[in-house]
């Protein structure tokens, strides 16, 4: 598996950690993601069966705090993993993320279990993906700027509008409303869309939307007809735009999953959740370089850029097909069951692919 980090903590060391304080480590950070409260020596040594005694355990964690891997909260006899414990953590001390049969199962049949536009697929991912991993569903609409025009398709749906269908290669479509002039021959739709089918398909978005004007410049016709081409030379940067105006670029899941978790039970902390939620450029900000290229890309507490992300981890994996590309993931608080949601987001990149 691919695990990239697109930032990293200033000053982060190589984590030229023992054996036992891996496994030490390793211990407090099972106990603190399954309980949210501090971890003790005395509960680490009844809990998991180390072979030391709770003496050497408290030893080695003070040994791990020393270096900057724990931390005491206040003046709680437990620690907390850091930042750096999460990342020490991701890379080189869990096990391989993997799905059980049940989530397996859940994603499959509620994201891919019924065909819709990808709009929609996408939405209901966030939402699922939200839900399994009890964190907050994320989902970046796919730039449509190198996806490939296989045809173009108009229907009348009024005297004075159309609805046009750019279906892309590898099966993506999009629909928008094109207002024309009335009055139009009845043939004159028909006319014009193999005209723009003859000179259009097989380029991308952003090459018809550059090149328009030279390739239909010497296109004759009835008035209707050129009244119609026109409407496009004058509206093609909208038709033809790389990102669907009907759809948010961002797409997010419930944040009332991540309201019921420790983490958010203070109003302050609530508030800081709630302003994320409703400010989405933060959020689109963060994601906006995580399309170059596949795999599982994580970013921990302060490795985010953003200082209002600097208490929440961002797990995220590109899902494509050809030349279609976006991202899918999760953003909960660093306090995360890494595994597992790792594990979550990569199968549902997978599947969004595999569904495009």
């Amino acid at each position: 598996m691919d695990l990239r980090s697109l930032e990293t903590t200033v000053g982060m060391q190589p984590h030229d950690l023992t054996d036992r304080e891996r496994q030490v480590l390793d211990a407090v950070i099972q106990a603190y993601v399954d309980t949210a409260e501090p971890a003790g020596s005395r509960t680490i040594a009844k809990r998991f069966p180390l072979g030391i005694s709770a003496a050497t355990i408290r030893n080695t964690m003070s040994d791990l705090e020393d270096r900057g891997y724990l931390y005491h909260p206040h003046t709680s006899a437990g620690r907390i993993p850091t930042d750096l414990a999460y990342r020490v953590y991701v890379d080189d001390i869990m096990n391989a993320p993997r799905v059980t049969p049940s989530e397996y199962v859940a994603l499959t049949t509620q994201i891919g279990g019924h065909p819709n536009a990808l709009q929609t697929m996408l939405d209901r991912a966030a939402q699922v993906l939200g839900m399994v991993t009890k964190e907050l569903g994320i989902a970046v609409a796919p730039s449509f700027d190198d996806a490939i025009l296989d045809q173009l398709q108009m229907f009348p749906v009024s005297s004075e509008r159309l609805l046009m269908v750019l279906v892309l290669r590898h099966g993506a479509a999009r629909t928008i409303f094109l207002e024309i002039p009335s009055g139009l021959p009845p043939d004159a739709v028909d006319q014009v869309a193999r005209v723009l089918n003859e000179r259009l398909s097989g380029l991308t978005l952003r090459e018809i939307r550059t090149t328009l004007r030279e390739r239909l410049r010497d296109v004759s016709g009835a008035n209707g007809e050129r009244g119609l081409i026109n409407v496009f030379l004058e509206e093609s940067d909208q038709l033809f735009t790389g990102s669907d105006e009907a759809a948010p670029g961002l797409l997010l899941g419930s944040a009332r999953i991540l309201a019921d978790q420790p983490e958010f039970r203070s109003e302050e902390r609530m508030r800081d959740l709630m302003a994320l939620t409703e400010r989405r450029d933060v959020l689109r900000e963060a994601l906006r370089n995580r399309q170059s290229g596949p795999g599982v890309t994580i970013t921990i507490g302060a490795e985010n850029v953003d200082p209002q992300l600097a208490n929440f981890t961002l797990v995220t994996s590109t899902y494509s097909a050809g030349t279609i590309h976006g991202v899918i993931g999760v953003m909960g608080p660093t306090r995360m069951s890494y595994e597992k949601v790792i594990a979550l987001v990569e199968h549902t990149s997978r599947l969004i692919g595999d569904l495009l």
